[in-house]
């Protein structure tokens, strides 16, 4: 068990990470909110379930809930750079579900409901997965410990 969190958490990545993480890790927690709590003009796990239901993402509620988790919890574990090499592949993938079920028939532009929001950040998650948290993380002190 020792092997695989060394393995989660090591990386050599030096402070580039962090610059990510932080505003993507709190963009995504505000757009979580807005799916679980219905914060920020959300519709909460109710409104949004009802919608993914209405374009074939069903069961909603569950959908919701399960995009609502990837981005507030995902967003969270980015910022605080905690298990983050499974946080942002959670992340990406909740990304590309979006991208490729609502945005992608819309073109690449966000004023037309485009997917370039979900591109961006689903690469910025890929990235991370690759690079790991950084030196500023929880990542790296648990690495220092194990």
């Amino acid at each position: 068990m020792k092997k695989l969190i060394a393995k989660l958490v090591n990386n050599n990545a030096g402070y580039a990470p962090l610059i990510m993480r932080v505003p993507v890790g709190l963009t995504l927690m505000a757009h979580g909110s807005q799916k679980l709590f219905g914060m920020f003009g959300g519709y909460g796990l109710e409104g949004t379930g009802q919608w993914m239901a209405s374009i074939g993402l069903t069961p909603g509620y569950l959908m919701a809930l399960l995009a609502g988790s990837g981005e507030f919890f995902g967003g969270l574990f980015l910022l605080l750079g905690l298990l983050l090499r499974p946080a942002a592949a959670v992340v990406a993938f909740t990304m590309l579900v979006a991208l490729f079920t609502v945005h992608i028939h819309n073109g690449l532009f966000m004023a037309n409901n485009g997917y370039e929001y979900a591109l961006t950040l689903a690469a910025i998650a890929i990235s991370l997965v690759i690079s790991g948290a950084g030196k500023v993380s929880l990542d790296n002190i648990i690495a220092r410990k194990v």
